[in-house]
């Protein structure tokens, strides 16, 4: 069962995800494998509305490994790990991870990853348009000259 918008408004929309362990139950079709549906794999774009990015939530159980490198035409990816451990190649070069790994990824990165664990990897993978960044951390932010309360 994937899961569903709980709440939204004029400016935003949000959804329950569950516990990470709910994960394993979620599927998504990707278009480049057609007919194929990938488990424990949720996109973000749809549920969200989300215009300028892209994520999914994942989980790879244990002792399983993606079976195809890819590439993307203009998308660079951060592969944030939030539990478990594996292996994750890019351009035939091995990289460990594992809880608190981040890894980006360019857009000609060939890539490819496997949990050679004996437990669950859990992560999150958001893509964006490279180069697409206008402002880098803080920059874009604005102060709203208002002062904050919260209802009781």
């Amino acid at each position: 069962m994937n899961p569903t918008v709980t709440r939204q408004g004029a400016n935003y929309t949000t959804a329950d995800l569950g516990a990470a362990e709910a994960w394993k139950g979620y599927t998504a079709e990707v278009a480049a494998l057609p007919g194929v549906t990938i488990p424990g794999k949720f996109f973000l774009h749809p549920l969200l509305g989300l215009t300028g990015m892209e994520v999914s939530v994942n989980c790879l159980p244990a002792g399983m490994k993606v079976p195809f490198y890819h590439t993307h035409r203009e998308h660079e990816e951060l592969y944030v790990f939030l539990r478990g451990r594996g292996q994750f190649q890019v351009d035939g070069e091995v990289i460990e991870i594992r809880e608190g790994t981040v890894l980006r990824v360019s857009p000609a990165g060939e890539r490819t990853w496997r949990n050679n664990s004996q437990e669950d990897l859990y992560y999150l993978v958001i893509q964006a348009p490279q180069g697409g960044l206008k402002s880098p951390g803080t920059e874009d932010g604005v102060t709203v000259q208002r002062k904050v309360s919260w209802p009781a």
